[in-house]
């Protein structure tokens, strides 16, 4: 196994994208469609690559399942996740005589109980390690599963510490939320970006409350001045006049806003209506509403973010991920693709740091995970000498972004 993944890391990020959906489990040449999608089932699979012996070595199959919205109203999050992810699947494939990753995703609506049968669904497959889930609230429901199972799970985007705590199987390729909320203080604060601030967050989601009150207890710190805090029910809320009406008497130059890209478009759309010319910033679940059906970019100008992936720099490595994913989908990826483009290198070089083999099953490979995900250092698309604590928690830097023209522009 040794042998054939030194020959992999020689040769392996040059090659075409192996998407994730369609009738027979692939959307090959779908070029402007959706990145990735389900099938009848609920489900689409990658096969591997044929493969044969690497001068003599080891020849095997290893299956990795993933799990996230491919259809729903969070869908533009696992598309992106599923087409990012079989980008790395198709190259690793590709460049391998005799080792292969099988690739099943699975779609679960962004719903916690459909996340746990997606799960348990790809146990009956055969998964030795999973990506995912996508999003939070099914990633805290499935993560329980894997610990109890010993199936080791890396989401690249499930960013609450709740779908880590007491787990030391579940790690996290996305920023934590506490770190989300810290960052974005301390970005704000270093750049001057407001005098005073408003804050705008869903009161019933962990992933937004998390992000909020570390944000808050940052910004004190920093010395910003925060002088409108307003919650809202759940993401489908759609009035958010009250909400704008405090941040706006209040005299906010900037509403932070630490929610997913559905709530926060109604709320762009409103404070154009209302006239209120605020800076607007947001955090990684913003990502994704540039190419929200029915909703016009326009309306973004100027909303600014962190993200630990920026589509415009000229690195190599960046500039042949963007170049694969807009030929496959006909748009620039977003942190979510890059975050799980990474999950699947990391993966991989973490196998290849252990020796492991395919034939192992997920317990032993969970072993094995949880020592090199503790120790390795891991350069990827969204961060340079990345690590991993035995929280699960990543460290990479975040990058400061603008929308400007209708695409993401980096401030740094």
């Amino acid at each position: 196994m040794k042998k054939i993944i030194a020959l992999l890391l020689s040769c392996a990020m040059c090659f075409a994208l192996l998407t994730a959906c369609g009738s027979n489990g692939s959307t090959s040449g779908n070029k402007g469609g959706s990145a990735a999608g389900a099938s009848a089932s609920g489900s689409s699979e990658s096969k591997p690559a044929e493969g044969g012996s690497s001068d003599g070595g080891l020849t095997g199959t290893l299956k990795l399942g993933a799990i996230g919205p491919i259809t729903g109203a969070a869908a533009t999050y696992g598309k992106s996740v599923m087409g990012g992810a079989n980008i790395a699947v198709d190259e690793i494939n590709k460049a391998a005589n005799g080792f292969s990753i099988e690739f099943n995703a699975q779609d679960d609506e962004n719903d916690a109980e459909k996340s746990v049968n997606a799960y348990h669904n790809l146990q009956d497959w055969g998964a030795q390690a999973i990506v995912g889930s996508v999003t939070t609230n099914p990633c805290i429901a499935v993560s329980a599963e894997a610990n109890s199972d010993r199936m080791f799970m890396l989401t690249p985007s499930a960013s609450s510490t709740d779908v880590t705590k007491g787990k030391d199987n579940v790690f996290q390729m996305c920023f934590t939320d506490p770190n989300q909320g810290i960052l974005a203080a301390d970005y704000i604060a270093e750049n001057k970006l407001a005098e005073k601030i408003a804050i705008i967050y869903n009161n019933s989601d962990a992933y937004s409350t998390g992000i909020y009150q570390a944000f808050k207890t940052e910004a004190e710190s920093k010395g910003l001045s925060i002088v409108s805090e307003t919650t809202f029910p759940s993401d489908d809320n759609a009035d958010f006049s009250v909400q704008l009406q405090d941040a706006q008497k209040s005299g906010a130059d900037l509403v932070f806003m630490p929610i997913y890209y559905t709530p926060a478009s109604n709320i762009l759309k409103q404070a154009k209506t209302m006239g209120y010319d605020a800076t607007f910033f947001g955090v990684d679940g913003m990502d994704g509403i540039l190419t929200m059906e029915g909703f016009d970019p326009k309306l973004a100008e100027g909303v600014m973010l962190l993200t630990p992936f920026n589509a415009d720099a000229t690195d190599e490595k960046t500039a042949s991920f963007v170049k694969k994913y807009k030929e496959q989908f006909g748009e620039t990826p977003n942190q979510f693709a890059a975050d799980a483009y990474d999950c699947i290198y990391a993966y991989y070089e973490a196998l290849t740091n252990a020796e492991a083999t395919p034939d192992m099953d997920a317990e032993t490979l969970c072993g094995l995970m949880q020592e090199q995900f503790t120790t390795m250092t891991f350069s990827g698309l969204t961060g340079t000498n990345v690590t991993w604590d035995e929280t699960g928690a990543v460290s990479k830097e975040p990058k400061g972004m603008v929308i400007q023209n209708g695409a993401y522009v980096g401030m740094d």
